[in-house]
């Protein structure tokens, strides 16, 4: 079965930095791109960052650039997103996306909090 498991949110301070994994399974995690989405309480599920499949090319979000990195490991089957100088608005539960055939897939998300 195809899974898709974050980890590494968590309660930060404005300012403060964290970084979330993205552990995936189940498919041909190289020949798919990934995307991680964010969704705050009472808000639309937008996009943050996309990866290709090789992790030549990126793409982030005007509300993010400059301070997230995302990345990945193909050896672990794994995809990144370094998140620095974290505001109360990035506040939300992130979710990682495999943008793949027949379908995209969704982990469970993880909760980052930002608050002093």
């Amino acid at each position: 079965q195809v899974q898709l498991v974050e980890s590494g949110g968590g309660l930060v301070q404005p300012g403060g930095s964290l970084r979330l994994a993205c552990a995936a399974s189940g498919f041909t995690f190289r020949l798919a791109a990934m995307s991680w989405y964010r969704q705050a309480p009472g808000k639309e599920r937008e996009l943050v960052a996309t990866i290709t499949s090789t992790g030549g090319r990126t793409n982030y979000a005007d509300s993010v650039k400059g301070r997230f990195t995302i990345s990945r490991d193909n050896a672990k089957n794994t995809v990144y997103l370094q998140m620095n100088s974290l505001k109360p608005e990035d506040t939300a539960v992130y979710y990682c996306k495999s943008i793949a055939v027949p379908t995209d897939y969704w982990g469970q998300g993880t909760q980052v909090t930002v608050s002093s």
